[in-house]
Formats: structure tokens, C-alpha cells, sequence
């Protein structure tokens, strides 16, 4: 099987036998599955998908670490994520396992040089191709400690927990601003509410303030585990689940669906989430029930909203970002 992606195409090429080596954070790419190693993820989709096929896949937030032969890390675009699993990896698995670290050169991959050199570690470079480089190092024991990496910080009077590689890490988001602005005057309090794509937890726990029985899902193992520990921070109930759109929840049915929903994956414009969560959002609102959305002004929200629910408002538009509401007749 060919490699589909850019940086499997240069490992394709290697010379080392990647069977039953760890691919860290990779991308979707069959030939993954096909060279027999196993998986490390954040995301559910692809944990999802390599558990259907029987696949060995693990999580990083559920699962023990397994000891691989070697480690494949795939830098992400998120600087700081990549550091965190460099640090993640040293911690908890084997001293002196062999170690690649392979991405693309426009995201960044040349940095890698100078983190693995400031934590001690030694670094060749293996090869170059296809706009991407391949390193080589070993993993071993280092001072600084992943759980360093989580945030906390405040914004609506909530204690917000946060990591690198999680949507608005770090700060609020001015369309989420927006969005509460208009939930705070719109939204009756009470009843139960799902954060869709729950990022760091704030929506859900401003809703769960407000009285609402909130569930919150989000495709990204670090998102569920931010809000989990946004909502512990101010002692709120929730239920967090790790999930992609509604998968997971069944036939259940809320009062309210609320969410700022994503637009890309990685660097490339994807409007896939966003188009399942309005298009199957009704089956999932109780009669009278309301989706509320937040997204920039250029998005082509509107057609998907008007086709799943016949009508809809523009509550808010600063030209920047626009907030919709529709409600289930």
C-alpha cells in the first residue's frame, strides 16, 4: 500500500522497520495501519477508526503507555503540542527507545533541533523529502514535567483550565465573547444544554452556572480533558465526552445545543463538523429546542441552517463573527 500523505511517503522510504513502533499524533493515512505499528491519539477519529479495524490504538488520557520497540512522533502544527508529547513520551516510556520525529517543513519541523537539544537529548537528521524532514533521537528521562503544560486562567468569572493544541488555548475567544453575550439575554436558564465542541470548557461551564444540566463533547482528547478540569475548578456538574458530532450520545435529545464549531483541520479548511452538527442537530433537540451558534461572518452557515430548519436569526453580527439561532418547530 502507497503512503497517501506527505510525511508517510518519507518514512516509506526509510530503511527501519516501523513494525509494532508507536505512531504518536500521526495523520489519517492507511499506510499507517499497513506498516503494523501502533497508534497514539488524541482524536477520536482516529482512534475510532483504528479500533473498528481491530487495531491496536490508545489514548493518552485512558490508556497505560504500551513499550514499543521505537516511537514515530509527528510534529504538530501547534508548537507547544509537540513539545508536550515530547515530554509526555520521555516520561513515561523506556529510556534509550529510539525516538523519530517527522513532519512537514511549514509546520515547523526544523525547530525540533533546538527543543531535543534543550532537553538533552541527542538529534541526526535522517533524510529530507516531499517538503518534510525526518529526525532521530532516543527518549529519556528530563526535568521538566508535561502537567506543566496545562493553564489555568480566568474569563467570565470562571476558573478556565487549558493546553496547548486546544482551541482558544489559553484566552477567550472574542466570537465566544459574542456568543455569551447573547445567551445571557436569550437563553432561558434551566433545562439541559449540550456544548458542542467544548474546547476548554467555557460554555459548558457558564451553562452549568446558569443552572442548565450540561453535557460537552469534543473530537479532541485535550479539549475533554480541559473542560473536565474547567468544570472540577468550579466545582460544576457535567458530563464530558470524548466524541466526533453526536456520535456517542445515542437518541438522546437536549433543551439547547450551543457551540463555537471548528472550520479546519490542522491548516486545511474543513467544514465537514460543522455541516454534521447543523445538519443533524434537530434530531437531537427536544420540540422548541435551540441551536445557538457562533462562527466568522464568511462562513456558509446560513444555507446548511435554513435547510435543516427552515428558518433561522442572526442574533449578532460585529462583521467579524455572526451569531445564529434556530429553533426546532
Amino acid at each position: 500500500m502507497s503512503a497517501e500523505t506527505p510525511v508517510c511517503q518519507l518514512l516509506d522510504r526509510q530503511d527501519t522497520h516501523y513494525h509494532d513502533w508507536l505512531w504518536v499524533a500521526p495523520p489519517a493515512d492507511d499506510w499507517l495501519q499497513h506498516a503494523g505499528g501502533q497508534l497514539m491519539s488524541a482524536d477520536h477519529s482516529l482512534l475510532a477508526d483504528w479500533q473498528a479495524r481491530d487495531r491496536r490504538a490508545h489514548s493518552p488520557f485512558v490508556d497505560s503507555p504500551p513499550a514499543p520497540p521505537g516511537v514515530v512522533l509527528f510534529w504538530p502544527k501547534t508548537h507547544a503540542l509537540g513539545e508536550w508529547w515530547l515530554l509526555w513520551l520521555c516520561a513515561r516510556l523506556e529510556p534509550g527507545t529510539p525516538l523519530h520525529v517527522v513532519g512537514e517543513n511549514q509546520g515547523g519541523i526544523k525547530r525540533v533541533l533546538k527543543v531535543l537539544a534543550a532537553l538533552g537529548l541527542g538529534c541526526r537528521k535522517l533524510d529530507s523529502a516531499r517538503r518534510c524532514s525526518l529526525f532521530a533521537s532516543r527518549l529519556d528521562r528530563v526535568a521538566l514535567d508535561p502537567d506543566d503544560a496545562w493553564t489555568r486562567f480566568e474569563a467570565e468569572g470562571l476558573h478556565l483550565v487549558s493546553h496547548p493544541g486546544v482551541f482558544g488555548h489559553g484566552k477567550l475567544d472574542e466570537g465566544t465573547r459574542l456568543l455569551l453575550s447573547r445567551l445571557d439575554a436569550g437563553l432561558p436558564q434551566g433545562g439541559s444544554a449540550l456544548d458542542m465542541g467544548c474546547g476548554d470548557g467555557i460554555l459548558a461551564a457558564w451553562l452549568a452556572r446558569r443552572g442548565h444540566s450540561v453535557t460537552a463533547v469534543d473530537v479532541n482528547g485535550f479539549a475533554v480533558e480541559s473542560t473536565r478540569r474547567t468544570l472540577a475548578a468550579n466545582d460544576l456538574p457535567g458530563d464530558v465526552f470524548h466524541g466526533d458530532v453526536y456520535s456517542g450520545l445515542g437518541q438522546r435529545c437536549f433543551d439547547a445545543i450551543v457551540s463555537n464549531p471548528p472550520f479546519h483541520q490542522e491548516r486545511a479548511v474543513d467544514y465537514g463538523p460543522a455541516a454534521r452538527l447543523i445538519e443533524e442537530a434537530p434530531r437531537h433537540l427536544q420540540p422548541g429546542g435551540q441551536l445557538w451558534l457562533v462562527a466568522n461572518a464568511f462562513l456558509p452557515y446560513p444555507n446548511l441552517l435554513e435547510r435543516a430548519f427552515g428558518t433561522f436569526e442572526i442574533l449578532a453580527d460585529d462583521r467579524r463573527f455572526r451569531v445564529y439561532r434556530a429553533v426546532k418547530r
